[in-house]
């Protein structure tokens, strides 16, 4: 057993994949999404198990009969490692392990492990770091084979039986002593991370004046693609799960005059492990104070619609569900299935369909966020000082000008504005501001 879980990578390793669904699911998986998930981990896929059950089985989750039969698969396909598409306890990792005699990985650790090789900076490895170990700790009990007692000195003689001067009681238990490590380690990692996530949202926050908008989505929806598209950002792009961990945000100018910032956010997936969402919960401060979210959804993905599902479920959990958003409908160009991309456009009916790749539909989207920055069109009467040219410097550039007219020292003006610019129009201190209508 212990030899078995000296390490959770699975590099290269031969692995079988297992999904056991209840039978009163109506839904039938068909492991795509976890095969692309093991083969981002570096697995070679040797065979796929799936199988309904009628209830979990406390011992081995699928059931005595349907555990041999995997067994029997393990030895038939030489595998190294089987990955469950269900998030398994420690005692059914324990007992599958014991029955088929090679490395058992839940859906959780799977995640964990690809995120773990993904993560360059330091902010995200210690991130990741503080996710594998409290995914860990309440499942040290009976997860390793050396988690026996630890007998105090003279332990293995009579006196020590009984417990001499000094050493009476049962001793330690390496369990407890990988629990401290693990407990001490977990503690540190999040002073650590307390101090870097304090100064990143600080900076979230002092980016107050300006229109924030985030991108959020499916892993591998192509949201990396669409910031370098729209910006030249220059982040790393690449046609796999989870490749880029570490937020950019970049400014862009969707309109004359229409200053904002743009940021990518790590891909979510369905039943992300919550230790990985409050890890990097700071990470994903950009999209909870985001003024927009742009939902990018891949609408050549058969399962386009659970993703939705599961991107929306994530966003409620970190406390933005309610936030404005826009759902984009990425690649356009590939799609594959017949009426898929009409299907979608007649439920989200506001979607603007693109192709972050090729550029098409991005002059749409940049009119639909440039409305969206700017807000309801108001018309305005201000009265200013000639001296304080900053104000119809303003005007033009955010809004549109209809009348001016000078007055001795001041000058009248009417212009069209963006509800979403008074402030920063009040911030420039006219002599006078009125909304004339609205």
């Amino acid at each position: 057993m212990e030899k078995l879980r000296q390490t959770l990578r699975i590099r290269k390793e031969r692995a079988i994949l297992v999904a056991a669904l209840l039978s009163a699911r109506s839904d039938s998986d068909d492991l795509a999404e976890l095969t692309a998930l093991a083969e981002s981990a570096g697995a070679v896929i040797v065979d796929r198990f799936q199988q309904k059950i009628r209830k979990i089985n406390p011992a081995t989750y699928l059931g005595k009969g349907k555990a041999h039969q995997l067994a029997q698969r393990v030895r038939r396909f030489k595998a190294d490692v089987v990955v469950f598409d269900n998030d398994l306890s420690p005692n059914q990792i324990r007992e599958l392990e014991e029955l088929i005699n090679i490395k058992v990985l839940d859906r959780s650790e799977l995640i964990l492990d690809i995120f773990a090789t993904r993560a360059k900076t330091k902010q995200a490895k210690l991130q990741v770091e503080l996710a594998q170990l409290e995914y860990t700790y309440p499942r040290l009990t009976r997860m390793w084979s050396h988690l026996d007692s630890v007998a105090g000195a003279g332990g293995g003689t009579a006196a020590g039986t009984v417990g001499g001067i000094g050493t009476r009681g049962p001793g330690e238990q390496q369990l407890e002593i990988d629990r401290r490590l693990v407990g001490k380690r977990i503690t540190e990692l999040k002073r650590e991370l307390t101090n870097i996530d304090k100064r990143r949202i600080r900076e979230i926050k002092g980016r107050s004046g300006l229109f924030k908008i985030c991108l959020v989505g499916y892993t591998n929806a192509g949201k990396s693609t669409l910031l370098n598209t729209l910006t030249d950002a220059g982040v790393f792009v690449e046609d796999r799960l989870f490749a880029t961990l570490d937020t950019r945000t970049r400014k862009w100018t969707p309109a004359r005059g229409a200053e904002v910032l743009i940021s990518d956010t790590i891909g979510f997936v369905k039943n992300l492990p919550h230790q990985l969402v409050a890890s990097f919960r700071a990470t994903l401060e950009e999209a909870v104070n985001a003024d927009l979210l742009v939902h990018i959804i891949d609408v050549s993905n058969p399962d386009a619609l659970n993703q939705i599902e599961s991107v929306d479920s994530v966003l409620a959990e970190i406390g933005c569900g309610q936030n404005p958003t826009l759902k984009v409908l990425n690649k356009v160009d590939i799609v594959k299935k017949v009426g898929q991309l009409e299907m979608l456009q007649t439920l989200f009916v506001d979607a603007v369909a693109i192709s972050a790749k090729t550029g098409l539909g991005l002059d749409r989207l940049s009119e639909v966020v440039t409305a969206k920055y700017r807000g309801d069109e108001v018309l305005l009467r201000v009265s200013s000082s000639q001296s304080n040219g900053k104000v119809q410097s303003f005007l033009r550039a955010h809004g549109q000008i209809l009348n001016e007219q000078y007055l001795d020292s001041s000058v009248l003006i009417d212009a069209k504005l963006g509800r979403n610019q008074l402030a920063g129009l009040k911030r420039l201190h006219p002599d006078n501001l009125e909304v004339i209508q609205s």
